[in-house]
């Protein structure tokens, strides 16, 4: 199949941590023998480029130097922190249709397959409508549902046009909930992610040596890190170290409350890492935290893709009861999900410290549950029998 995937970023040049999940499927896609290609935006205009044989068509809309809405950091966060790039958006819309129109035009593919329809949406369109009989599928992740509805609720009637025209995917139950409103009756398949790392190795943690607790993720208020910092401050005498890997706006913030709790020697925050650190962090962590809450938007996990990278490595997690996340950990078995507070999260980390031959027996099951329901193998073949049905309607 010729397949053309709408997406907001692609990682700039080896090492660029974007959207590994995507990256990891536009591969093993192209591996199957598509013909894959990616139309994403420019940043600061850089322009098209080639990964691994695959095409990386990048779309402009602004003067170099202004072309900062995306790739730093989620557009969404951006625009709250720079209302005034909101200017650009209309460019950004209308650069993407164009060179979307183009390329269906020229490439005529079978497939086009939009992520984040809001704003991506009219872009998809624009390559579906020059690339004529095609099949318009759209993965959804929840967050761009929360932003038609709380920060732009013209898109809510988009939404309904939309899910008319598109096969649908949800990344997970509660993101398919929050769909239905506007796709009626049409039918939306729960897709999750694959696993988006390499085959990792079983989790190399030494017993008898202080637990490693590790958290991943971008330093933003739904990711729920203070928290994680509260409950480790009631933890009394336990020993423990943490590792934050990650980078957000969040980090001044984080790093002065672990200072004012006493923690700054046991937690350290590491940033942005390569890929290489990261396998090797989830290797060496005795226990995987993603203590995720609701921010000020609404906003949430819409399924936790660092679960999977931590259950693939056979570390045990302890997780919120949030979003999608319960859709990746099942409670008791194959990790712990605790409430959305700081006491309970604290009696889920202090339990399986305690216990760590449950907490290893979790994690093992918590890999097989991974290579089972998440392997790329089955996401590859589910995704194939959306793109077969063809045209929505």
């Amino acid at each position: 199949m010729r397949i053309l995937h709408v997406a907001t970023a692609w990682p700039r040049e080896p090492g660029d941590v974007i959207t590994p999940w995507l990256v990891a499927l536009v591969e093993r896609q192209a591996d199957r023998g598509h013909e894959v290609e990616v139309l994403t935006s420019s940043w600061r205009g850089i322009g098209d480029q080639a990964w691994d044989g695959v095409p990386i068509r990048r779309f402009r809309y602004a003067p170099a130097r202004w072309e900062r809405l995306t790739h730093e950091e989620a557009a969404a966060d951006r625009l709250e922190r720079s209302p005034a790039m909101a200017l650009w958006v209309p460019a950004y819309v209308g650069g993407g249709m164009t060179r979307g129109w183009r390329l269906g035009r020229r490439r005529r593919f079978e497939v086009v397959h939009v992520h984040w329809v809001v704003p991506h949406g009219p872009i998809g369109w624009a390559a579906a409508r020059g690339a004529g009989d095609t099949a318009l599928v759209t993965t959804f992740y929840a967050a761009e549902i929360r932003f038609a509805e709380r920060r732009f609720p013209p898109a809510k009637r988009f939404l309904r046009w939309w899910c008319r025209r598109s096969r649908l995917i949800a990344i997970s139950e509660s993101t398919k909930e929050m769909l239905r409103p506007y796709a009626g009756d049409a039918p939306i398949e729960v897709i999750p992610y694959g696993v988006p790392t390499p085959a990792v190795p079983p989790s190399s943690a030494t017993p008898g040596e202080e637990p490693l607790l590790l958290f991943v993720g971008r330093l933003v208020a739904r990711k729920g890190v203070d928290r994680l910092i509260e409950a480790l401050a009631t933890l009394g005498e336990r020993p423990w170290r943490l590792e934050v890997i990650g980078f957000g706006p969040e980090r001044e913030r984080l790093e002065s409350l672990a200072a004012r709790h006493g923690l700054g020697d046991r937690i350290v925050f590491r940033g942005r890492v390569s890929e290489e650190a990261l396998v090797d962090a989830y290797r060496r962590a005795d226990l995987f935290v993603l203590p995720a809450t609701v921010d000020e938007r609404s906003d949430t996990e819409g399924l936790g893709v660092v679960l999977l990278e931590a259950m693939a490595a056979a570390t045990p997690v302890v997780a919120t009861r949030r979003g999608g996340i319960v859709d990746v950990v099942v409670d008791g078995e194959t990790g712990l999900l605790v409430d959305d507070r700081i006491d309970a999260l604290a009696r889920g980390i202090g339990r399986l410290l305690d216990d760590p031959n449950i907490a290893r027996a979790m994690g093992e099951r918590g890999a097989e549950r991974v290579r089972r329901a998440f392997g790329w193998d089955t996401i590859l073949d589910r995704l194939e029998a959306v793109y077969e049905r063809g045209p929505s309607g």
